[in-house]
């Protein structure tokens, strides 16, 4: 190749170092490359390892090891001396190399910190390597170890160290703790699985079509990395099919999921809606009679044989009951293929999905991206997705009112409760349960046992001599309606007598929720910039307490009293003194807690004997549930997916 395209090319990297320079200057940011051996004292290192030979991303190369050589590049790389130094003829004569037969053959030898190359020898090949966008550049590596921290920084980093360990890539970075984990179990891999050599290849080739992508639509720069961006992509769109992508078919899905990327980086992503939407109908839906709605109900589980799949089956009828030849609705079981049974409801005319377990959510996702001109919900609870709506009941209001009737009833003070999963709004439940007895009988202890780890909680209960026990809710399955439902009086001989219980009414939030959408149309719920969860109460009727007729009336009273107060906020189940079981104050009994705070609820009362179950402890078929909406799910360790490599 010729001089002068190599001369040419050293003036075109000039006068993108000079640019890079000037805007530093202007914004007042230092515009070299940063020194590692000016950052670093022994205090801050633990020593060095030899890692070898590297093929270096080339944008994480950001720096150089001594200060002699920065003032003849600016922070890019770019050089900043005039072609006719002797610099300047050194550059182009590595540059005429490049071009040629043999190009640049030598690697670099840098140091790495913190997942950052600072370059010892070969600044010039960087350079010209990185003018010609080089994607990576090879180099011996030396990684300087840094000081143990708690910092999250550190534990980052000290994940990427058993990443690297597995993979030999440097390519994905992230911002928060989890990601690498996440990553090696989203492609498929065990913990600390090693890659073969296809597998890097491969995944380099991917990461940077996505990276590619991810760079196109990132103009308003958002504070999270590519490697973020993929692990919520991969959520949505398994590596198997983004494989078989092309590069605009990543950029048409990144883009129908950039309003989740925004939400993320966001301190509050979610938005709580505690009551019914009231629309007015407008103008074109009064001259032209509104949408015409199709409700199709997605369910995970057969309604004949599962208490929580009839609970919305009943719902669904209370619907067509309301609504009449208003609405269309049907129904499916989807099985193992909840995609392909979502897109046949599509298919068949529906316009509002709503799918009625939270291990659905990830196919409706998918669905929500592929259709713009569908209302998509899911229940669940604490979803920060901006295409799908999630629902779920405040079922510790229930709670709160049936703890005060167990107070009440319970003499001795020894109340059993059994939860069911430590997931979004449980703990909040038994919690809410405790302040209630403590309400009716200040000496009242909570025996906390869970369903969803081995034993049996009921007997379990009865055998330490409770004399009233909670369990599980009446959640509108009628014929599957039985003793242990609700709050139950226990008895000499194990007789049983039931006290109350929470219900609640699917049918309430399906009615009020498509009347909404027949006033206000398709988009009436749908926020492109928030996640909604709709999370009704007492006050919408979409939970209740039942009472049993056995109940003494004052105690009955009471409860009516309770609820009430909580129709027209003027009770707050927890606005009052509280501590948790480690002894820290909560609340003052002024501070009114926020519904995320209630969601993700950690602590237990300091009047609740018991724990939250570890992840470890849960029975197998338990963990699903969990994974998707525990109180700690952020911390679960990943498993690795099915996936095609």
């Amino acid at each position: 190749m010729s001089r002068a395209e190599a001369i040419e090319q050293y003036n075109t990297a000039l006068k993108m170092g000079k640019k890079y320079y000037n805007a530093c200057v202007a914004k007042g940011q230092y515009p070299y490359p940063r020194v590692l051996d000016e950052m670093l004292s022994e205090t801050q290192t633990a020593g060095t390892v030899n890692v070898g030979l590297v093929d270096i991303p080339a944008e994480r190369i950001v720096g150089t090891w001594t200060n002699g050589r920065k003032a003849a590049f600016a922070g890019n790389f770019m050089p900043l001396l005039d072609a006719d130094t002797e610099f300047g003829a050194k550059w182009i004569a590595l540059c005429e190399a490049h071009l040629g037969d043999t190009g640049i053959t030598d690697p670099i030898t840098c140091f790495e910190y913190l997942g950052d190359f600072y370059v010892k020898e070969g600044h010039k090949r960087v350079s010209v390597l990185r003018s010609y966008d080089s994607p990576t550049v090879p180099g011996v590596v030396t990684r300087v170890l840094p000081a143990p921290s708690d910092s999250k920084e550190a534990r980052i980093y000290n994940e990427f160290l058993r990443f690297y360990k597995a993979s030999r890539l440097y390519l994905a970075t992230f911002s928060q703790p989890g990601g690498y984990a996440k990553l090696q179990a989203a492609l498929g891999f065990g913990p600390d699985q090693e890659w073969t050599e296809e597998d890097r290849r491969g995944f380099s080739s991917d990461f940077r079509r996505f990276s590619a992508c991810f760079d196109r639509l990132n103009a308003e720069k958002l504070p999270i990395t590519a490697g973020d961006a993929l692990l919520e992509y991969l959520q949505v769109h398994p590596y198997a099919e983004m494989r078989e992508s092309t590069e605009e078919e990543i950029l048409q899905n990144l883009t129908a999921l950039w309003p989740d990327l925004r939400l993320m980086t966001r301190d509050e992503p979610i938005s709580v809606s505690s009551e019914p939407e009231e629309k007015e109908k407008g103008l074109l839906n009064r001259l032209l009679g509104g949408p015409k709605l199709h409700a199709a109900f997605i369910y995970d589980f057969d309604p004949h044989t599962s208490a929580w799949a009839s609970a919305h089956e009943q719902g669904q009828k209370y619907l067509q009951e309301k609504l009449g030849d208003t609405v269309k609705v049907s129904a499916c079981l989807c099985g193992e293929s909840p995609d392909e049974a979502m897109e046949e409801a599509v298919k068949d005319g529906a316009n509002v999905i709503f799918a009625t377990t939270p291990t659905l959510i990830d196919a409706c996702r998918r669905l929500a991206a592929n259709h713009k001109n569908l209302a998509v919900f899911n229940c669940s609870l604490s979803m920060p997705y901006t295409g799908v709506r999630s629902y779920y009941c405040r079922v510790y209001e229930g709670k709160f009112i049936t703890g005060a009737i167990a107070g009440a009833m319970a003499e001795d003070g020894r109340i059993g409760y059994v939860a069911n999963y430590p997931i979004m709004g449980v703990t909040a439940a038994v919690n809410a349960f405790a302040l209630g007895a403590r309400l009716t009988n200040p000496r009242a202890r909570i025996s906390l046992k869970w369903s969803c780890v081995k034993g049996n909680p009921v007997r379990e209960l009865m055998d330490e001599g409770v004399s009233v026990i909670s369990n599980r809710d009446d959640d509108g399955a009628k014929p599957f309606l039985a003793w242990q439902l609700g709050t139950y009086q226990v008895k000499p001989g194990g007789n049983l007598i039931p006290l109350g219980s929470p219900r609640w009414n699917w049918g309430v939030y399906y009615e009020k929720t498509v009347r909404t959408l027949q006033n206000g149309g398709l988009d009436a719920l749908r926020d492109p910039n928030h996640a909604v969860n709709d999370w009704w109460g007492i006050s919408t009727g979409l939970v209740d307490v039942d009472l049993d007729s056995r109940l003494p009336a004052g105690v009955r009273q009471l409860a009516g009293i309770l609820k009430n107060g909580i129709i027209h906020e003027e009770i707050d189940p927890f606005l009052c003194p509280i501590r948790a079981q480690d002894g820290r104050e909560i609340s003052d009994g002024q501070r009114k807690i926020a519904p995320e705070e209630l969601m993700g609820m950690d602590w237990l009362c300091d009047n609740v004997d018991g724990a939250i179950p570890a992840f470890e402890e849960l029975l197998p078929q338990s963990r699903g549930l969990v994974r998707l909406l525990g109180i700690y799910r952020d911390s679960i360790p990943p498993l690795p997916e099915e996936t095609a490599r």
